[in-house]
């Protein structure tokens, strides 16, 4: 459930507070910003189609695994003091790795939860993730407005790792279990 809230959270976070970070941030035109918020989302919608591939090749595990560490590359490029080129590469970066995290979490919960759960599951993970949809970029935007908007990357990095600690405990505890 915290993975799938911390999914949607990342995704809506970046999605909404992308072009205000990088025009008030980055400096960046609004235009320019608001296309390249565009951008995170092409990212995603291309990163699916591509995944859809991928997936022939790799479970569902590794999927959210490459996922993760797509966003990490993308919020690391964001991070990089070297202009403005490359935040804008970095948000599309970001997309192409939330892309197969969403369908791979679903599609794995039968295994995580055994398929006579999986049905109910999935309601409570979607009820998680219009609770992280919801709840997490008004929680930025009051840390933007108080603070600055330049904490976005450190916030999409923190529930980021929660994410990936969360995903990894669940995995290990599948795994034993299916083991043991």
């Amino acid at each position: 459930m915290v993975c799938f809230f911390c999914y949607c959270a990342l995704e809506q976070t970046a999605g909404l507070w992308a072009s205000c970070y990088l025009s008030v941030y980055k400096g960046v035109s609004a235009e320019t910003a608001a296309t390249f918020a565009s951008m995170f989302y092409i990212g995603i919608t291309i990163g699916r189609a591509l995944s859809g591939f991928v997936t022939m090749k790799l479970n569902d595990v590794q999927m959210i695994r490459l996922g993760q560490v797509l966003i990490a590359v993308g919020i690391l490029i964001m991070f990089l003091p070297f202009g403005q080129t490359l935040s804008l590469v970095g948000l599309i970066v970001i997309g192409l790795g939330c892309a197969p995290i969403y369908l791979c979490i679903i599609h794995s919960t039968p295994t995580h939860f055994g398929a006579d759960k999986s049905q109910a599951i999935i309601g409570i993970q979607m009820a998680s993730a219009y609770v992280g949809t919801l709840l997490m970029p008004p929680v930025f935007g009051s840390i933007a407005n108080h603070i600055t908007v330049a904490l976005l990357p450190e916030y999409l990095c923190i529930i980021l790792i929660l994410m990936f600690v969360m995903h990894e405990a669940l995995t290990k505890k599948t795994s034993m279990h299916n083991n043991g």
